[in-house]
């Protein structure tokens, strides 16, 4: 397999990381979807990050639907997804509210690097702002009632989106700074980016 993309992308390097942590093979190919658009768009005339070539050449993109593809690959004790219903349940919430502060990262990361300064709209941004804070806050209530265990066989899919999204925004926004805001996700996000696979996979 390959995985086309960057690591600076929270998708990207989500993707990465849980490829290692099921224990599957792959190639990284790091394009830029600016820089290297035509080189991408060879792979994936959509040129979208993460696209995820499969053994038998098939072309799929979007980290979600290339971890429910990879799950399917392993044994179920080997999958970072939860079966049980509410386990499952509270790890698609935690997902939800993860993606969510990274597509609004993302967002004020390309309001504030692609569109020219006299062509930003306060109001927006600040929405979008919120929008962060309001995903963060969730996490922080749900990690302040139930930890996160931070080890490769319990941190699943969930864990892995919530600290990747952590420290793609201090990285990506020190302007934008909440770390004071959420200790509980802070905690969580510095024990997760010690484990092999993500010391392995840096956002860079």
């Amino acid at each position: 397999m390959q995985l086309i993309g960057m690591l600076d992308s929270p998708y990207v390097r989500r993707t990465a990381i849980c490829l290692k942590l099921l224990g599957l093979s792959f190639e990284h190919r790091s394009l830029s979807v600016f820089r290297a658009f035509d080189a991408f768009s060879a792979i994936n005339p959509v040129v979208k990050a993460p696209t995820l070539v499969t053994d038998d050449g098939t072309v799929l993109m979007d980290s979600t639907l290339i971890l429910q593809y990879l799950e399917s690959l392993v044994d179920p004790a080997q999958r970072l997804v939860p079966v049980e219903p509410k386990a499952h349940l509270r790890a698609l919430r935690l997902t939800g509210l993860a993606l969510a502060a990274c597509e609004k990262s993302v967002q004020l990361v390309y309001e504030r690097e692609l569109r020219p300064s006299e062509k930003r709209h306060a109001p927006w941004m600040e929405r979008v702002r919120t929008q962060v804070h309001a995903a963060f806050h969730g996490l922080e209530r749900e990690l302040a009632q139930v930890p996160i265990v931070a080890t490769p066989d319990q941190i699943g899919e969930h864990g892995v989106a919530i600290a990747v999204a952590w420290r793609f925004h201090q990285l990506m926004l020190p302007e934008v700074d909440f770390s004071d805001d959420f200790p509980e996700i802070a905690k969580f996000s510095a024990q997760a980016e010690a484990l092999p696979a993500f010391r392995e996979t840096p956002p860079i």
